[in-house]
């Protein structure tokens, strides 16, 4: 199986913790999605002999997307790809773009998974990112949803500045109101060039702090859980048959298609991205050309990933599978480089899989960065 993704590079406002890429000029969004079009039939014997099990629009804003946009996307992906039965198709959305109307206009595409950015049920905390929604239209937003979608997650954001573990608590309370099947939630970061970076260095915010963060964390990993959630990844709650099939196809290594500018994509062997500009998108796709670098990657630089995202998930890494791909040699050396972290309570040998602890979770990247292979020696 595998996936399609497409990067909707469009966004009302910037918020100030972003670094992805987007633009606030909205005139070429028709151009865009013209592209986006071609150059899935451009790419599409890439994927010939392949079924696509899941379709998600990304951004940016997807939501800032027309019912008519988003159809004929939809449309050309299921006239040019095999598609499996019962497929995720997810949409990105922010409160402020959807109304009841638009929601059942959605869910008439066959969008049948939908992904708000809540981020916050605290207006302070939306102002400071500069979040183009409040919280009345989230909790509006999350109402109307649950009428038509059973398969909503939402993102939240933990570690603001300023934010206490009570004020955490009571996000996590408050979204056990509309009994939702899946949350994302990501740690704030200090992108470099972003505006949060330049506030933090001129004083006008705080930076954020690792241990208050690290206590919200904690809590909400015990909450969800009592509540029925699985942590099946370290920024995602699932509960059962509710994981995330195109984020699960990117942890588990399956093969995906991004499409659209500054879309990544990946086939087991080789990585590639588009160019990170609207503008050279556009030209390179409307002249026929690859918008794209591409990266073949080494069977250090495979091993290296599948490290890094495997101990991200609850599945985390079987060792036979490891040996088979790479060679013994390879096993021999994760357990080697884990075995400090296994006697320090980050790691765990279950089953011949290595994963983290519950101690481990939240420094797993960096405990990952640890097993890492520079050469082959």
């Amino acid at each position: 199986m595998s996936g399609i993704y497409l990067h909707i590079p469009f966004c009302k406002q910037a918020c100030h913790y972003c670094d992805f890429h987007f633009s606030t000029n909205l005139n070429r969004q028709q151009e865009v999605v013209d592209a986006l079009i071609k150059e899935l039939s451009l790419r599409k014997e890439e994927f010939s002999n392949v079924q696509v099990e899941s379709i998600y629009f990304g951004g940016g804003t997807p939501s800032l997307l027309t019912p008519k946009q988003a159809q004929s996307v939809i449309d050309h992906i299921y006239k040019n790809f095999q598609i499996a039965k019962d497929p995720e198709i997810t949409l990105e959305a922010n409160p402020d773009d959807l109304d009841a109307k638009k929601i059942k206009d959605l869910s008439m595409l066959g969008i049948n998974r939908l992904s708000i950015g809540v981020q916050s049920f605290f207006e302070s905390d939306l102002e400071l990112m500069n979040r183009s929604h409040n919280v009345q239209q989230s909790i509006e937003c999350l109402d109307q949803a649950r009428n038509v979608f059973d398969n909503i997650s939402i993102d939240l954001i933990y570690g603001i500045p300023g934010r206490s573990l009570r004020d955490w608590r009571s996000n996590i309370v408050t979204i056990a109101r509309w009994d939702l099947p899946h949350i994302s939630s990501y740690a704030l970061t200090v992108e470099p060039k972003t505006a949060l970076a330049h506030q933090i260095k001129k004083g006008i915010v705080s930076d954020v702090d690792e241990v208050a963060a690290h206590a919200q964390f904690e809590y909400m990993v015990e909450s969800l859980q009592a509540d029925g959630f699985d942590h099946y990844e370290i920024s995602n709650f699932g509960k059962p048959g509710f994981y995330s099939r195109n984020n699960t196809g990117y942890w588990l290594g399956k093969p995906y298609m991004g499409v659209g500018p500054s879309a990544h994509s990946f086939n087991g062997i080789e990585r590639s991205w588009n160019i990170r500009n609207n503008k050279k998108y556009l030209d390179a796709i409307n002249n026929n050309e690859s918008p794209s670098s591409v990266e073949k990657l080494s069977k250090v630089d495979r091993y290296n990933e599948k490290i890094m995202t495997g101990l991200r998930t609850q599945w985390g890494i079987d060792l036979s599978s490891l040996s088979e791909e790479f060679g013994s040699k390879f096993r021999t050396y994760v357990l080697e480089q884990a075995n400090p972290q296994i006697e320090r309570g980050f790691l765990k040998l279950e089953d011949q899989c290595l994963k983290s602890t519950a101690k481990g979770k939240f420094l797993i990247d960096g405990i990952a960065s640890e097993l890492f292979m520079v050469n082959l020696g």
